[in-house]
């Protein structure tokens, strides 16, 4: 059994319903609660909504490999960490893999107990002592967080998206509490940290995005 505290979430996809109910089965012994998935697809949709500490993923899926998969949940969720098993391991793909985000790859046949091991030391390390993970930032909190990374003032930020200062106000203080920090320093580490910016070395500031939808 995992720690005592929130329980954790893990999402498996496999396009083989066997397998998927197999490792589905070995990992309800951590205590976690377990979702499975056939189609990366309607994972990706639930990702964008529901909290999700560890995505489990074939490489070999429907509609796309999992390698790619990664590449979407980066876009999606990337503070979840993806491991990915696969019958079909080398050198080449295990690099793939872990350029694409990756944070284990393990070959089958599985062994339970190294399974086990792995997604729970997984699980353990993504721990996160704050409730973020339950609540992921909206489009709009996500758009203003990029502006603030970005150098810009509430009031400016206001200005490019039609918005009251009040509200923007509003969002920054929801977004802030939801990433567990209390000032503009620990707001951007923490952005930073789980990827959900990128601080190149010459920013623009002048970045302007375009049809801000609403949150």
């Amino acid at each position: 059994m995992m720690a005592n505290g929130p329980e954790q979430h893990v999402f498996i996809v496999d396009g083989e319903l066997e397998a998927l109910q197999a490792v589905g089965k070995t990992l309800a012994s951590l205590g976690a609660e377990i979702t499975c998935f056939v189609h990366p697809a309607r994972c990706l949709e639930r990702l964008s909504v529901e909290k999700c500490d560890l995505l489990i993923a074939e490489l070999k899926l429907p509609e796309m490999d999992g390698i790619e998969l990664v590449t979407h949940v980066k876009r999606v969720a990337p503070w979840v960490p993806v491991l990915i098993i696969t019958g079909h391991g080398d050198v080449p793909t295990a690099v793939r893999a872990i350029k694409a985000g990756v944070v284990d790859f393990i070959e089958k046949p599985l062994i339970e107990e190294e399974l086990l091991r792995r997604v729970r030391a997984i699980l353990q390390t993504n721990a996160a002592p704050n409730g973020y993970a339950d609540k992921p930032l909206t489009w709009t909190e996500n758009t203003i967080l990029k502006l603030i990374i970005n150098g810009r003032s509430s009031r400016e930020i206001s200005e490019l998206l039609g918005r009251s200062v009040r509200t923007i106000e509003v969002h920054r203080a929801n977004m802030m509490e939801k990433l567990g920090v209390n000032n503009l320093l620990d707001l951007i580490k923490r952005a930073v940290a789980l990827g959900l910016v990128d601080v190149p070395a010459n920013q623009e500031r002048d970045q302007t995005p375009q049809n801000p939808e609403p949150g």
